[in-house]
């Protein structure tokens, strides 16, 4: 069962972020600030989730919770400042377009800068265990896959739409056969050895 709130603060945030590990597109990152008394049966860390579940959350998220936001940060930040840099960029930029300032800022993972002087804690698996950062969870991977969708329709051979940027087999032979786009992340490592072109 997940647990309402950490610190105790009515307005407690949550915040998470999707598509750390991916070779493109964006990192992206939610902020959500839920009701005291929100409950949901099927909530909980994203990747716990159907796709059919989160499609169906989150819309339930958005009209029941007091404030929501969700930000993008691209390959190009993210190749100049590292993905841990940009996965906490994310999360601040999500967290300054609340429409409500939050008291206290609980963040999945154990890296975090303070935001601002708001008190904040980092809480491991913190996407399985308090509401607020499940739902953000699902925003933030809900968002990122309609992203991931969208750009799809220009570059279909790397099947975004399927693998949403993940390194799988499929994307990285993609990368092998066709190169790389302007919305893969240079500074990752695209390919294995394995894969690598023979020059």
């Amino acid at each position: 069962m997940l647990k309402f709130n950490y610190s105790n603060f009515p307005l407690e945030c949550g915040t998470d972020e999707a598509g750390r590990g991916c070779l493109c597109g964006p990192v992206t990152a939610a902020a959500v600030i839920l009701p005291s008394g929100f409950k949901s049966d099927i909530l909980n860390d994203s990747k716990q989730l159907s796709e059919k579940n989160r499609n169906l959350l989150r819309p339930y998220i958005e009209e029941h919770a007091l404030a929501f936001s969700v930000a993008h940060v691209f390959p190009k930040k993210i190749d100049k400042i590292n993905i841990l840099n940009a996965s906490i960029l994310a999360m601040h930029e999500a967290i300054k377009k609340l429409k409500i300032t939050p008291e206290f800022i609980i963040v999945d993972g154990n890296k975090f800068r303070p935001y601002q002087d708001i008190p904040s804690k980092t809480i491991v698996k913190g996407d399985s265990k308090y509401l607020s950062i499940a739902a953000a969870s699902v925003l933030a991977k809900t968002y990122r896959d309609d992203y991931m969708k969208e750009i799809h329709q220009e570059f279909p051979m790397y099947n975004w739409q399927q693998n949403k940027g993940y390194p799988t087999k499929q994307h990285r032979l993609a990368i092998k056969n066709h190169g790389i786009t302007d919305y893969h992340r240079k500074s990752f490592r695209l390919l294995p050895d394995q894969l690598k072109l023979e020059v």
